[in-house]
C-alpha cells in the first residue's frame, strides 16, 4: 500500500476525531469530563460500547483464532450475553441509586476505605497494563504500515498515538469518548462487513453460497463438550458470564459510559440492546475468520505461523487497495475506541478514589488535567517497556497477569451484594494480593492435581471465589451492618 495513501487515511481519521472533539467540547463544565452531564442518548452509548469492547487485539485475533478453535468462541459470547443482562438488572440500579461517579465508591460505603482503595487500585493496574498492551500491538501495525517507511522510530509512533488520544479527550472526557467511540464503531463494523463482501466477490461467491460455505466449513463448529478441554461449553459459558460481570460491570472503563445516560432505565435499555448488537458484531468477526481461511486455501496461500498474522497479511498483501484501507481504518478505530475510554476511566478513578476530587467543583480542573497527562505518560512508558522486552510470550504473559487482578474485584462486589456481613477492612489489601497468587499456583498445577483439567477463561471465577472465601474468613463476629447498602429493585 502506498505510503501517501496510508498517511491520508490516518490524517483523515484523526481529523474526524478532532472535529467530534471540537463540537462535543462546547459549553463543558467540570463535571462533563466525569459524567458527560448524564445527557447521553442510550442508543448512542449502546453503539459506542461495541467499539470499546472490540479492541485491536480482538480485531486481529478473533478471525485468526477460528483456525485453532473454530466457532467455540461463540460459547463464551453466549455467557457474555447473560452477563450483560445481570449487569443491567443488578449493578446498574445500584450505581444509579448511589449516584456514583467512580463505581468503586460503593466499596467504601459497604466495607470501608481500605476495601475501596484496594478495588480501585486493582482496576488502575489492570486497565493500565491492558490498555497499554492493546495500544502496543496496534502501534506495531502502524509502524510496519507507515512509520518505518518514513524513518520514524517506534517510540515516536507511540508518543503520537497517545498524544492524539490526550488531545481529543482532555477537555470533555467521557462526553467526547461516547461520540468518538460511536464513529469508531462505525469504522470497525464497516471494515469487517465490507471485507467479507470483497472476499466473497474475489472468490465469485454469491451471498447464499458464502453463507452455505461458512455454515458447512469445519471451522464453524461451535460446541465442545470435552470436560478437560479449555474450550468446553460450560467452561466457556460461565467464564464469559463472569468476565462480563467483572470486566464490564465492575470496570470503570465500561460502566462510565452507561452512567452518562439520563437515568437508570435508559442505562439498562442501553445494555439490553448492546448485548444483542455485541453478539452480531462478533458473529461478523467469526464469519470473516472462516472466509479468510477459505480464501487462503483456494488461492494456495501459505498460512502464517501465528494466526494473529493471518488477517493483516491477507488484507495488506492479497485483497487489494480498498481492503487494505478498510483494515487500516478498522484496526486503528478498534485500538482508539478502547484506549480513549481507558485513559478517561483511569483519570476518573484516580481523581475520585485517591485525590477525592469533587466532579462539580470547577477548581478541580487543574488537578484532573495533571492526572490525565500523568496517565498518558504512564501508558507511553509501559508500551515502551513492552517494546524493550521484545518477547511476545513475555508481553502476553504480563497481559494475562493483569487479568488476575480482576478476581479480587469480583469477590469484593459479590460479597458486598450477596451478603450483609461486615468484614475486618484493614486486612482486605493483603487478601487482595493473596487471591491472585493462590489462583496462579492452582492454575499451573491444575493438570497434575485435577486429573488433566485445564483452566481457561473460568480462572477468573476461581479467583473471585478465593477472594469471596477469604472475605468470609475476615467477617466480623458481630454482623451488625452500620453502613448497610441494600440492593435496589431493578
Amino acid at each position: 500500500m502506498s505510503i501517501t495513501i496510508v498517511f491520508f487515511v490516518i490524517l483523515t481519521f484523526f481529523g474526524m476525531l478532532m472535529a467530534v472533539s471540537y463540537f462535543t467540547s462546547k459549553n463543558v463544565t467540570s463535571e462533563t469530563f466525569f459524567t458527560g452531564n448524564r445527557t447521553s442518548p442510550w442508543y448512542l452509548v449502546a453503539f459506542a460500547m461495541i467499539g470499546t469492547t472490540i479492541s485491536g487485539v480482538t480485531f486481529i485475533s478473533v478471525p485468526g483464532e477460528v483456525g485453532n478453535s473454530g466457532w467455540t468462541y461463540l460459547q463464551f459470547l453466549l455467557g457474555n450475553f447473560v452477563g450483560y443482562w445481570i449487569v443491567a438488572l443488578v449493578l446498574v440500579p445500584l450505581y444509579y441509586k448511589l449516584q456514583l461517579v467512580s463505581i468503586y465508591t460503593y466499596l467504601d460505603q459497604r466495607f470501608g476505605v481500605r476495601s475501596y482503595k484496594t478495588g480501585s487500585f486493582f482496576f488502575l493496574v489492570s486497565q493500565t497494563i491492558g490498555a497499554s498492551f492493546r495500544m502496543y500491538l496496534v502501534a506495531g501495525v502502524l509502524q510496519i504500515a507507515f512509520f518505518d517507511a518514513v524513518g520514524i522510530p517506534f517510540w515516536a509512533t507511540v508518543m503520537f498515538t497517545i498524544f492524539m488520544i490526550w488531545v481529543y479527550t482532555f477537555r470533555a472526557g467521557i462526553k467526547t469518548v461516547v461520540w468518538t467511540d460511536s464513529l469508531q464503531t462505525l469504522f470497525i463494523l464497516g471494515s469487517v462487513g465490507l471485507t467479507i463482501v470483497i472476499i466473497s466477490s474475489q472468490l465469485n461467491m454469491s451471498m447464499g453460497e458464502m453463507v452455505k460455505s461458512i455454515e458447512q466449513h469445519p471451522y464453524s463448529d461451535m460446541f465442545d463438550w470435552d470436560w478437560r478441554s479449555k474450550t468446553n461449553f460450560f467452561k466457556q459459558f460461565f467464564a464469559g458470564l463472569g468476565i462480563v460481570i467483572v470486566m464490564n460491570g465492575l470496570d470503570q472503563n465500561m460502566m462510565q459510559k452507561s452512567l452518562t445516560c439520563k437515568n437508570r432505565k435508559d442505562a439498562q435499555k442501553n445494555i439490553y440492546w448492546f448485548s444483542f448488537a455485541f453478539i452480531i458484531a462478533n458473529l461478523l468477526f467469526l464469519c470473516l475468520g472462516v472466509m479468510l481461511y477459505i480464501f487462503a486455501q483456494q488461492k494456495g496461500i501459505a498460512l502464517p505461523t501465528k494466526t494473529d498474522d493471518l488477517f493483516p497479511m491477507l488484507a495488506l498483501q492479497h485483497f487489494g487497495l480498498i481492503t487494505g484501507i478498510l483494515f487500516l481504518l478498522g484496526i486503528v478505530s478498534a485500538a482508539y475506541s478502547s484506549a480513549d475510554s481507558a485513559l478517561t476511566a483511569l483519570t476518573t478513578a484516580f481523581c475520585i478514589d485517591f485525590l477525592n476530587v469533587d466532579p462539580k467543583n470547577p477548581d478541580s480542573k487543574p488537578k484532573r488535567f495533571k492526572v490525565h497527562i500523568a496517565f498518558s505518560i504512564l501508558m507511553f512508558l509501559v508500551i515502551l517497556l513492552f517494546w524493550f522486552i521484545n518477547n511476545d510470550s513475555v508481553v502476553t504473559a504480563v497481559f494475562k497477569v493483569a487479568g488476575y487482578t480482576y478476581g479480587p474485584l469480583l469477590g469484593l462486589f459479590a460479597f458486598g451484594i450477596l451478603t450483609k456481613k461486615q468484614i475486618h477492612d484493614r486486612y482486605v489489601p493483603i487478601l487482595g494480593l493473596l487471591s491472585p497468587v493462590i489462583t496462579y499456583i492452582i492454575n499451573i498445577n491444575s493438570e497434575a492435581w485435577f486429573g488433566g483439567y485445564k483452566f481457561g477463561f473460568e480462572l477468573l471465577l476461581l479467583n473471585g471465589l478465593i477472594m469471596f472465601t477469604g472475605l468470609l474468613i475476615l467477617t466480623k463476629k458481630s454482623n451488625h451492618d452500620k453502613n448497610n447498602t441494600t440492593l435496589p429493585r431493578a
